[in-house]
């Protein structure tokens, strides 16, 4: 099988959140399981091509956009894996769009032409497709960036040679983000105006790219298995859940894993003593390292809380401001590392200011000193307003570091509450208030005084599998699956029901199924989502001409009746 792997982002080249470092992995993982994978970016101006090695093919695309072609030259580079694993990485370099400063915008102000730089990418990811560098047998698209691939698959490729027969899966990362643009940059995606309807990629009189590849697509994923059902609800919609409702039967949760050989207190070369669960005593040179990082007294018995995040509202960053004082009261140190909203920014500025004994606070991206916190924090903290998966308490439970989360995404399906005896790594709160994550902070602490059962509680964290390797095994059923949905088998034979279909849902030839889909709506779910009655319900996101950078604000808006 051959997967064309398009993202907007993938480390180590480019990255600005989570996405690129599931788009390094992810294809790594799969080619461990015998899956031709290749990954598809921009080529930005951040990417160093000769410390990665990129290389000119010489092949230069031809990219139909509005009414004019635009010349894309294709570079490689590669992705590489433990065992001598190598995936092909390929850079499409357009330098009007992708040579800038930033990946989306600068200055927290979205690039204005985004709509047209990723209708160029969507566009040229196809094209692409249709060379020896491609020819997939599938295509797997990640985030609004590149939700129009499968929109354009199904009605611009269909009688291609190359590619007319391929599937698409479409993996939402974040459904906050949803690329919409005014509707006068209809002339970018090539289509025709009648899927610019409340049944195709139109929301709320913008184009949606994001929705484009929710409807479209043959199977949608998410990054959690909790996450895919808090989409399809009113409140973690984002005014689609009534699309995501309807197809419910093409969607499911598959957990990110995280990279075990970056994360891994055995050989981690930015901690100053390694350790294993077998033997924990390098974590508290580590812990010593952190107090010194942050210039906080050296105090082992103290219990040291914390934190890495970007500075936002999403990340329960008020919570923790709230929380700050009855925590540092409680006898605790508490460590932050991380950047973002100029609000927090300041106000833990402060906070650190006025304690400086127990708060210790640092405004920056870091590796090297998340590494140390990851290692040397005791408890690590996540109170998320939501989080489609969440790595950091996947990366903490691996280095014995005793995560304390909101019971939302990701964090629901990783972190179990303590006692270790029954089965806990961690402490989960669902309310999302100052007193249940004081109250979460409370019973870790309890525990944090037993010794022995503290250290139980840290091997059950660190004793668990976050590899990629498990869930790039679903992944390959997810990407079988497609490709009888998209009629590789004969009629009648069973989808299986594991991946969260119905058992009995029949496949069909892939031409007969192509023709079928240039004819009408290719099943039941779709003519759901597509219909004026499944219209996108709750609190639909606005955004501005720009397509809000990653992918559109998380402002809420009017309701939309469903």
């Amino acid at each position: 099988m051959r997967v064309l792997f398009a993202a907007s982002e993938v480390a180590p080249f480019a990255k600005t959140g989570g996405l690129a470092d599931v788009a390094a992995a992810l294809p790594v993982a799969l080619a461990r399981l015998g899956v031709d994978v290749r990954v598809v970016l921009p080529l930005y101006r951040q990417v160093d091509r000769a410390a990665h090695a990129i290389r000119e093919t010489g092949v230069v695309l031809e990219v139909p956009i509005s009414g004019r072609t635009e010349r894309v030259a294709v570079h490689e580079g590669r992705l590489a894996g433990r065992g001598g694993i190598e995936v092909p990485v390929y850079f499409l370099e357009a330098d009007r769009y992708y040579d800038r400063d930033g990946l989306y915008g600068i200055a927290g102000q979205d690039f204005q032409d985004n709509a047209e730089r990723f209708a160029v990418f969507s566009r040229a990811v196809l094209e692409l497709g249709r060379t020896e560098l491609g020819r997939p047998d599938l295509f797997h698209c990640h985030d609004w960036q590149t939700g129009l691939v499968p929109v354009q698959l199904e009605s611009l490729y269909a009688d291609d040679p190359s590619i007319g027969r391929a599937a698409s899966v479409f993996t939402i990362h974040n459904l906050g983000y949803q690329g919409l643009f005014w509707h006068y940059d209809m002339h970018l995606t090539g289509l025709g105006w009648e899927h610019f309807t409340p049944a195709g990629i139109e929301f709320w009189g913008k184009i949606s790219f994001l929705k484009a590849g929710l409807v479209y697509a043959d199977l949608l994923t998410t990054v959690s298995p909790t996450y895919a059902r808090e989409i399809q609800t009113e409140e973690m919609g984002h005014g689609l859940d009534g699309v995501l409702r309807a197809r419910a039967d093409r969607l499911i949760g598959i957990l990110n894993g995280i990279d075990v050989d970056e994360w891994n207190p055995e050989t981690d070369p930015y901690i100053p003593k390694r350790y294993s669960a077998a033997d924990l005593s390098g974590k508290a040179a580590a812990k010593a390292a952190l107090q010194r990082a942050f210039r906080l007294p050296e105090e082992p018995d103290t219990p040291l809380i914390g934190v890495v995040t970007r500075l936002a509202d999403q990340k329960g960053c008020d919570l923790i401001a709230e929380a700050l004082p009855q925590i540092t009261a409680r006898g605790a140190q508490f460590v932050l590392l991380g950047a973002g909203d100029p609000v927090y920014e300041n106000l833990f500025r402060d906070a650190a200011a006025r304690d400086p004994s127990r708060v210790g606070v640092t405004i920056a991206y870091d590796h090297a000193l998340s590494h140390l916190v990851e290692a040397g924090a005791d408890l690590f903290l996540m109170p998320s307003r939501y989080e489609p998966c969440g790595l950091n308490q996947m990366m903490s439970l691996r280095y014995g570091t005793v995560p304390v989360v909101r019971a939302t995404g990701g964090l629901a399906d990783t972190v179990v509450e303590a006692p270790p005896e029954a089965g806990g790594n961690g402490f989960v709160f669902g309310p999302y208030e100052t007193a249940a994550l004081v109250a979460a902070v409370d019973r870790a602490l309890a525990l944090y005084r037993d010794r022995e059962r503290w250290r139980a509680l840290q091997v059950a964290g660190m004793s668990a599998d976050f590899s990629w390797d498990a869930s790039a095994r679903r992944y390959l059923e997810v990407y079988q699956r497609a490709l009888v949905l998209a009629g590789s088998r004969m009629a009648g034979e069973s989808v299986g029901a594991s991946l969260g279909g119905p058992a009995d849902e029949p496949a069909a030839p892939r031409l007969a199924e192509r023709e079928a889909r240039r004819s009408r709506p290719p099943d039941a779910a779709r003519t759901a989502a597509r219909a004026g009655k499944a219209a996108p319900s709750g609190k639909a996101a606005k955004t501005s001409r720009s397509g809000k950078g990653k992918g559109g604000t998380r402002r809420p808006g009017r309701k939309r009746d469903g």
